[in-house]
């Protein structure tokens, strides 16, 4: 089944078009990711979807309904998270403080507190500590952790293992099959190998557009589209 659907999505920074009409089918379950080289429209991508920018022509439609145009607030509450590739967590909040913020009614479930525990043992020992103090992987895994402290359909999450240490992207990647699980990912990635272990489906956005779409192993399989469309081989 269909989770989301980009129809033709056209999206301008400032005088600058981005997004040439982008369009995509995200299936639910599973991880999807977003390939393509720096500057193709990946991130934009995302932020579309989030209404951060919103896409003029075209359309975002999520489980049926179409949320283009909606606040970003409004887009959440529907149930979509988003990582962003800064993290966009709280330095001056503790971990606790950070996770109470991204409630919908400022107080845990237990059930799902003990779930981020069981992903990421490090939020639990640093529990009363400050963001700022934490590592970049333990950054990250905060990062996450908020997006999944709610039950969310879909999971936008921009580059996760940028800078991070082998040991905390194979942690990382264990975490993702998990949450995919139950919840859907939209996963932007520069690491092919990171992406193509976790991937069920896959496109690659080059220059605004959707230049290729598929199943991730087809695409895995194939050198020469990898290195034609993503400078693989470079």
């Amino acid at each position: 089944m269909t989770l989301l659907s980009l129809n033709n999505m056209k999206t301008d920074i400032g005088q600058y078009a981005v997004l040439h009409g982008v369009t995509l089918d995200i299936p639910e379950g599973g991880v999807f990711v977003l390939l393509g080289r720096n500057g193709a429209g990946k991130t934009t991508t995302l932020r579309s979807i989030m209404g951060l920018w919103t896409p003029t022509p075209g359309s975002v439609t999520f489980r049926g309904a179409d949320i283009t145009g909606l606040h970003t607030a409004d887009i959440a509450r529907k149930g979509i998270a988003y990582v962003p590739e800064n993290m966009g967590i709280f330095g001056g909040l503790t971990v606790e403080e950070n996770l109470i913020l991204a409630t919908d009614k400022g107080r845990f479930d237990q059930a799902r507190l003990k779930r981020i525990y069981e992903l990421f043992p490090a939020l639990e020992q640093f529990w009363t500590k400050q963001a700022w103090s934490l590592s970049g992987g333990q950054k990250q895994m905060l990062a996450v952790a908020r997006a999944i402290i709610e039950p969310r359909a879909l999971i936008l999450i921009d580059e996760p293992t940028k800078g991070l240490a082998p040991s905390i992207v194979a942690a990382m990647a264990e975490a993702f099959r998990e949450i995919s699980q139950n919840a859907t990912i939209l996963l932007v990635e520069q690491n092919f190998h990171f992406a193509k272990s976790i991937g069920r489906d896959m496109a690659v956005i080059d220059d605004g557009l959707v230049a290729h779409a598929g199943t991730m192993a087809d695409f895995a399989a194939d050198t020469e589209l990898q290195e034609r469309l993503l400078s693989l081989s470079a």
